[in-house]
């Protein structure tokens, strides 16, 4: 069962996010500060903290820089703070998943149920941010895609990087998670518009099918998502997540 710790300061939010993520079948603890954090890890470990920014006794971000030395837990951040310097330094302190308040369970526990997809795979968990470029190499990158988690933009390794709209983006950074692996059209949908997936709907399928068209006449590239049959879609390709450096090359 995957152990999260949800470090948040205020009392009820907390509370009911465990109690949410309980119900949803994860093994969960709640933590109002970096030193509970510190004591949950020590004796019971994490696969996923979900860390608030703003704590009392000492700023989430030097929290998740902390923990990023000492642990393998993925991180999702869930705060207030919307700026594009502060999404940018979580990336780089090593989070996985920027997320702003307010924002549905639904949506957090999709990300949850991807990251720990990743790590049941054998994946690492922390995604390569702006400040550690070297944790892909350059070979590597040259044949892969490149999903730039700070742009929000995709790029084929031969070819320009195409822009992505936020939903665009939230779609493909659910699937970059765990190349190869499906993620469910309810996932999708929950992470997409924070509403259950509707079997009737096609926006799914819509979002998909005018994204490969785009992709593709803009790269000459076909975007490797492919649908997998009764489950949702998996991206196929090789995948790097990168920054933005100068255009993405």
């Amino acid at each position: 069962m995957p152990r999260i710790i949800v470090v948040e300061d205020e009392a009820d939010l907390r509370d009911d996010l465990v109690e949410y993520l309980d119900r949803c079948g994860f093994e969960v603890r709640g933590a109002s500060s970096g030193v509970e954090l510190d004591g949950l890890l020590e004796s019971h470990g994490a696969d996923v903290i979900v860390l608030d920014i703003n704590l009392p006794d000492e700023d989430g971000f030097s929290v998740a820089r902390r923990v990023r030395a000492a642990s393998q837990a993925a991180i999702i951040m869930l705060t207030a703070r919307s700026s594009l310097i502060d999404r940018v330094i979580g990336l780089e302190l090593g989070a996985d998943v920027y997320l702003v308040k307010p924002v549905d369970f639904r949506e957090i526990e999709a990300q949850i149920k991807a990251l720990v997809r990743r790590i049941q795979k054998g994946a690492a968990p922390v995604a390569v941010s702006a400040s550690a470029p070297g944790l892909a190499s350059v070979a590597e990158t040259k044949k892969s895609w490149q999903f730039d988690d700070v742009e929000w933009r995709i790029q084929p390794p031969e070819g320009p990087a195409v822009p992505l709209t936020a939903t665009e983006y939230k779609f493909l950074a659910l699937l970059v998670v765990a190349p190869g692996e499906p993620v469910s059209r309810q996932d999708i949908s929950i992470a997409l518009t924070g509403r259950d997936w509707d079997p009737y709907s096609r926006s799914i399928d819509s979002l998909v099918r005018r994204l490969r068209i785009k992709v593709e006449e803009r790269t000459g590239c076909a975007l490797p998502v492919q649908a997998v049959h009764g489950v949702g879609y998996a991206f196929v390709g090789a995948v790097v997540t990168t920054a933005s450096e100068d255009g993405m090359g």
